[in-house]
């Protein structure tokens, strides 16, 4: 499920599915400000891929299940993309391979 949630996170952000949002207002501070905000809720990185100058990175509590995606900007500032619930750190590929007979 990691591998999956953090394949689409990182696929969203280099489709160019930032810039309209970041377009449309997307909730953004300096970087410092927003890792502050996320310790707050324990949520700690669990993934990261680049896209272009941007950094994705998927951070998700240590104590529950909420999740957050966010994008950091090469001016400093991070971008929440995502926020849910029912985070699930599973380790299995997704899709299955197909062996070959």
């Amino acid at each position: 499920m990691r591998l999956f949630v953090s394949a689409a996170a990182l696929a969203l952000a280099a489709s160019g599915f930032v810039a309209p949002l970041h377009a449309q207002g997307m909730a953004c501070a300096p970087r410092a400000d927003m890792l502050n905000m996320l310790a707050d809720k324990t949520q700690t990185r669990r993934a990261i891929g680049l896209s272009g100058r941007a950094v994705m990175e998927m951070f998700a509590a240590t104590d529950s299940t909420d999740w957050t995606v966010t994008v950091t900007l090469p001016d400093g500032r991070m971008c929440l993309l995502a926020q849910g619930t029912a985070f699930d750190a599973g380790y299995e590929m997704f899709p299955a391979r197909k062996t070959m007979l």
